[in-house]
């Protein structure tokens, strides 16, 4: 079952909204705020600033239907949301490649740390 409420719903997780900020690749609608204190936290750490900004859980897609969540609806979301951000985000910053990772947690019973982000490769720290 669905209807249109649900499908405009959607249609921001299956195609999100990216924005170029500053030297940032984040989700349309961020908290500047946030922005900022994560940057202090993470000491110029771009990478991690995109990622914890970019980051969301999966099993908060439906925060409140926990009861047909299960560890291998999230992975098949998990990997087609990883799939959807790689395409648009190749589409829309070709000149910014990106890293997107679903992280599958040691604890597969803990679904709510399966988890989906993004960071510019640009940002990594080179070793």
């Amino acid at each position: 079952m669905g209807d249109f409420k649900l499908a405009v719903g959607y249609s921001t997780v299956f195609w999100p909204k990216f924005v170029l900020f500053e030297d940032y690749i984040l989700l349309e609608g961020f908290d500047l705020e946030a922005l900022r204190g994560f940057e202090r936290a993470n000491r110029g750490d771009k990478a991690a600033v995109e990622w914890v900004m970019n980051h969301c859980h999966i099993a908060d897609i439906h925060c409140g239907d926990r009861d047909n969540l299960s560890e291998d609806k999230i992975v098949l979301l998990g990997n087609t949301l990883k799939e959807i951000h790689l395409a648009k985000l190749l589409w829309q910053f070709p000149d910014r490649p990106c890293v997107v990772e679903f992280h599958e947690p040691d604890d597969r019973k803990n679904l709510m740390e399966f988890q989906l982000s993004f960071w510019q490769k640009k940002h990594e720290k080179k070793s």
